[in-house]
C-alpha cells in the first residue's frame, strides 16, 4: 500500500473511530513505572480503531510502545511501523497531543533497553536510536536517546532535524532557538522538557510531590534508566512543547 492511500485511509478510520469522553492527559504523580494517566476513553473504539490502523500501515507496531501510545490517547501504531515514520495522525477527538506528550510515551517503552555487550555503547537498539544523530558513530548515547525521541515523536532536535551526538550540541541549539531554560531558584521544568547536566542529557518524566525530578536517560548504568534527582542537580532544561 502506498503512502498516499495509506494517509486516506487513516483519515476515513480516524472519522469512524475517533475516541470519544477524553479527558486531558496529565502526567503520572506515584513515582512508579506507569504510563500517562488521566485518559478515559471507549475501550472498544480505541482498540478497533488501533488495530485498523495497524493494517493500513502494515502492521509490525511494537507491542509495547503500542500499549504507551494508546495509554495516551494515540494511535497504537504510531511510530514504530512498516513505514518506518511518524504517522500523520497525533490527535485524539480532535484534540492535539503535543510532542513532549509523545516523546514521553515513547521514552517509556524503551526503559530497560541496554547495551550489548555491556560497556559497548552499542547494542541493535542503540544502533537504532544513533541513526537520529548527524553521522555520529559509536560512543556515548544519551544524546543520541533524546534525538531519537525528538525525531519519532515528531519533534526533531536540530535546525534542519539533524539531531546531535553531543549533549553541548544540543544545548546550544536549544540557546540559539529559546529552549533554554537556565537551571536556577524556583525553576520547574515541564514533563517531556530535556534536562541538561555536564555532558549528560535526559528527559524529564515528571516533578514529584517533593519536587525532585523523576527522569529518563539512555546511557544511564548502560541501559534507558528511570531515575529521580534533586532539582538542583541540572544545569538546565530545553523546552519541548
Amino acid at each position: 500500500m502506498s503512502l498516499a492511500v495509506a494517509i486516506a485511509r487513516i483519515e476515513e478510520l480516524q472519522s469512524a473511530f475517533a475516541p470519544r469522553d477524553l479527558t486531558p492527559v496529565q502526567p503520572n504523580t506515584t513515582g512508579g513505572a506507569s504510563v500517562p494517566g488521566g485518559v478515559t476513553a471507549s475501550a472498544s473504539s480505541a482498540n478497533s480503531f488501533s488495530n485498523l490502523l495497524n493494517g493500513a500501515l502494515g502492521g509490525n507496531a511494537n507491542p509495547a510502545l503500542a500499549t504507551q501510545l494508546t495509554a495516551a490517547g494515540m494511535p497504537a501504531g504510531s511510530t514504530v511501523n512498516g513505514l518506518g515514520a511518524v504517522n500523520p495522525l497525533y490527535s485524539t477527538g480532535g484534540v492535539a497531543v503535543g510532542g513532549a506528550q509523545r516523546m514521553i510515551a515513547l521514552a517509556q517503552s524503551e526503559v530497560g533497553q541496554s547495551e550489548f555487550p555491556p560497556g559497548s555503547n552499542d547494542s541493535p537498539r542503540i544502533a537504532t536510536y544513533r541513526e537520529a544523530t548527524a553521522g555520529s558513530g559509536v560512543g556515548p548515547w544519551c544524546a543520541y536517546f533524546v534525538s531519537w525521541l525528538g525525531q519519532q515523536a515528531g519533534t526533531p532536535l536540530g535546525e534542519s532535524g539533524q539531531g546531535f551526538g553531543r549533549v553541548d550540541d544540543v544545548y546550544a541549539w536549544a540557546q540559539s532557538t529559546g529552549r533554554a531554560v537556565p537551571n536556577g531558584p524556583g525553576v520547574r521544568p515541564n514533563p517531556g522538557d530535556l534536562i541538561v547536566w555536564d555532558e549528560h542529557i535526559g528527559m524529564v518524566e515528571q516533578v514529584l510531590p517533593d519536587g525532585r525530578i523523576q527522569t529518563i536517560e539512555g546511557n544511564s548504568s548502560d541501559r534507558v534508566s528511570r531515575n529521580v534527582h534533586e532539582a538542583g542537580s541540572a544545569l538546565g532544561y530545553v523546552r519541548m512543547s
